[in-house]
């Protein structure tokens, strides 16, 4: 069995951002118009009138001021409020493929490596944008990789489910090194229409290297010290939009096509789940909580990562021990973490343990054990 690495970390951030004002007055003009368009049902009862939300709301539930978008026009538009992206043909490069191909390029130059070292690649995200064929192999294509490639989606988690995978193939020489990426356009599928939800998402896309030990030769290097995960059956975050929908012409239209959740039944069941797996994750590896110099935790909100933090260390966390990204990206799904870990890794000492985890709908949580080399 080889000892595997994180030997390079790559990002990719869209041009446009969208602040929480520029958020807030779309949505309030689109409110605006609904309740005057509807006044008189509003009256009769026969319609509940929606409620403007605020920039104060948004912060205070989440921690977000901003979220770097792929298309800014579209969401801001009131009647539209849905990103704008234009279909492009099957012979061009794919648009997460091309989110993917971009953070891959940086990943492979901070870690000192070249398509031909690469003999696999992963596409771990939330929303794949088909079923087939495999984006994964469009980025291997595009990079001029050989190999294999395949996609897979367990939600926010999808990266330490990928680093885990990526890490099982290259321990057991079924490939000297793999690129797992995880391109997220989350504001596909995201409701601007819903004041829950309005604000939460940010599209990003992150790609990481792992790779033999023995054969890294990076100046930031952090070994794999062990994976642990989880998954628990739950409905309170959904998201049915699928290539069966067309099946059923009663359903198209509902609601739970796009992003839906139950945000306090989510808060109350995940935060102690996660600080449960990662406490249970050192223990066997004979480290104690204190060891940990970082948590990158998954960017979905703010209050969640504080808790979990002050569940594990018995304290409230410093800023530098759980750095914060999604004030200014939003939750971008299973890139959040590797956000996180991509800005804030270099000030860490040789030596140094650091935790990445994610978790989300599934339930899913996963948890990666980190020594910087």
């Amino acid at each position: 069995m080889h000892n595997v690495v994180i030997s390079g970390t790559g990002l990719f951030t869209p041009a446009n951002s969208i602040s929480n004002e520029e958020l807030v007055l779309a949505f309030n003009t689109y409110v605006q118009q609904f309740n005057a368009e509807h006044a008189a049902a509003i009256e009769r009862g026969e319609v509940e009138a929606l409620s403007e939300s605020s920039v104060a709301f948004i912060e205070k539930a989440s921690g977000i001021k901003s979220r770097f978008v792929i298309d800014k026009a579209g969401i801001l538009d009131p009647q539209r409020m849905t990103p704008r992206i234009p279909e492009r043909s099957n012979d061009e490069l794919g648009i997460l493929a091309e989110m993917a191909v971009a953070a891959a390029r940086e990943a492979l130059q901070r870690a000192g490596r070249s398509a031909a070292d690469i003999d696999g690649v992963i596409v771990a995200c939330s929303n794949l944008q088909r079923a087939y064929p495999a984006v994964a192999i469009e980025v291997q294509a595009a990079l001029g990789i050989q190999g294999w490639g395949y996609d897979m989606n367990v939600a926010c988690s999808s990266a330490t489910f990928g680093i885990q995978a990526a890490t099982n193939a290259v321990q057991t020489g079924q490939a000297r090194a793999i690129l797992m990426v995880n391109p997220e356009i989350c504001t596909g599928h995201l409701n601007f229409r819903d004041r829950d939800s309005h604000f939460i998402f940010g599209d990003a896309a992150t790609a990481v290297i792992i790779e033999r030990a023995d054969q890294a030769s990076s100046a930031q290097q952090f070994e794999i010290v062990g994976t642990k995960l989880i998954t628990q059956f739950s409905n309170n975050i959904r998201n049915n939009f699928g290539f069966l929908n067309r099946c059923a012409e009663e359903g198209i239209g509902a609601r739970d096509k796009l992003f839906v959740q139950e945000g306090r039944k989510v808060f109350r069941d995940v935060c102690p789940m996660v600080a449960e797996l990662i406490a249970a994750h050192l223990a066997e590896h004979q480290l104690e909580v204190s060891a940990v110099r970082r948590f990158w935790l998954h960017q979905a909100n703010l209050n969640m990562n504080l808790l979990i933090t002050r569940k594990l260390l018995g304290r409230d966390a410093e800023p530098h021990e759980a750095p914060v990204i999604l004030d200014s990206y939003a939750n971008t799904s299973s890139a959040g973490s590797v956000i996180a870990l991509h800005k804030y890794q270099d000030d860490l000492p040789a030596g140094s343990v650091g935790v990445l985890s994610s978790f989300g709908a599934g339930y899913s949580i996963g948890s990666v054990i980190l020594r910087k080399r």
